[in-house]
């Protein structure tokens, strides 16, 4: 008995950290982590009555605590399938607890079969571990995908089929009533890796927890918080990143967008007014942003927009359509309704160019928009091997 109580205590132990781990997250604002932390007190608790065999009733050493057990891999899975975003399917766990629930009462009061009662057990255990790891497999984050969740899978299937060789060790064994609490090799090799399942899972929940704090705290620095657009340091890394992978000849484009008068928009209807102006004209730009373009706020109503593998014809034509939209835009609110207009300077090459000096060429283009009077557009000279002549060209509103 003393290894079994070893045993238990140990995950006792184990589960309780993981409580005050879990503890620590509950404001994380993860989603999961509230189920995470329900299947680890379940887990304490049942232990708790199983380690209290022969002390108090049957029903609560072997009917609850099998079933608060079962219950707490339901919470597991359902806490796993809120972090993934996916329905937790309640009324399928809850069958299977009940199910469990109706086994243990059926197979100890009315005909006392060990055999069955470890053969039901490990049935749910067995299908809620094969459940987890397709979960853990088919629903991660593309965007953050990692070897969390092929260990977590992997290990639940692991688990899976250990419960099943423990169901099959236990009808192939003659036991006797009351032996599950002996202390025989066979059984205790088989307790300890049903210990250990709930504690390894929760390590695995922290790890994907904090993966996922990581990449929110990722997301808001390279994301600007009003408008969503990349941040000005995100927009400047991954336009690097374009430019240095451009081929040779290729054409891309940089648009420095300005939202004219600003400031009377913020003195006239408010900050309010100005903030949802952002916005909306950031919802605006992400309507023609293709993949692989590269959009973000620059700073106070600026923005910038990288166009790579686009003529120069696409390009005026996409600005232009661009300043169309908002100058045809009406943005309301509790401050009424206003309507705002832009400039854009457009910078075009299909030579290698830095960014700075891709910036530099757009910025002394929109500089010369808001000279000749705003909501219009104008292109820099080009930089090309293929168009030694420089142009620029101005498209005003009509």
């Amino acid at each position: 008995m003393l290894a079994l109580a070893t045993i238990l205590a140990t995950t006792a132990l184990f589960s309780m950290a993981m409580l005050l781990v879990l503890g620590s997250l509950m404001r994380s604002g993860v989603a999961g982590v509230r189920q995470w932390f329900i299947a680890n007190l379940l887990v304490v608790l049942g232990i708790l009555l199983l380690a209290l065999r022969n002390v108090i009733p049957d029903f609560l050493s072997i009917v609850a605590a099998n079933s608060i057990i079962a219950l707490a891999g339901a919470f597991y899975y359902a806490g796993s399938a809120h972090f993934l975003k996916r329905p937790p399917y309640w009324s399928r766990l809850l069958s299977g607890v009940a199910a469990v629930f109706v086994a243990m009462i059926v197979w100890r009061f009315l005909d006392d079969k060990l055999s069955a009662r470890v053969l039901a057990f490990s049935s749910f255990n067995t299908t809620m571990y094969l459940a987890l790891g397709v979960l853990l497999m088919r629903h991660q984050p593309a965007q953050r995908r990692c070897h969390h969740f092929l260990f977590g899978a992997v290990l639940a299937w692991i688990f899976a089929v250990l419960q099943v060789v423990r169901a099959i060790a236990f009808i192939h064994t003659p036991l006797v009533a009351g032996s599950l609490m002996s202390d025989n090799v066979i059984n205790l090799a088989l307790l300890t890796v049903s210990a250990i399942a709930m504690p390894s899972l929760t390590m695995l929940a922290v790890m994907m927890t904090h993966e996922a704090m990581l990449a929110k705290m990722e997301d808001a620095v390279n994301h600007d918080h009003l408008t969503a657009a990349f941040s000005r340091r995100r927009f400047e890394f991954l336009a690097t990143k374009t430019l240095g992978q451009t081929a040779p000849q290729q054409p891309v484009s940089l648009l420095l967008i300005d939202l004219d008068h600003f400031k009377k928009i913020n003195d006239t209807w408010g900050h309010a007014a100005g903030d949802e102006v952002l916005r909306a004209f950031a919802a605006t730009a992400r309507c023609l942003i293709r993949a692989g373009d590269v959009f973000g706020r620059l700073g106070g109503e600026e923005f910038g927009l990288l166009l790579p593998g686009i003529t120069l014809d696409e390009t005026i034509a996409v600005a232009e359509r661009l300043r169309k939209m908002a100058e045809q835009q009406i943005v309301e609110g509790p401050f009424g309704s206003c309507r705002y207009s832009i400039s854009i300077g457009i910078a075009y090459a299909t030579l290698s160019e830095s960014l700075d000096h891709f910036s530099a060429r757009a910025d002394r283009a929109l500089y010369g928009a808001k000279n000749r009077g705003r909501n219009q557009i104008s292109v820099a000279e080009m930089v090309s091997a293929l168009m030694p002549d420089t142009t620029h060209v101005t498209r005003a509103a009509s």
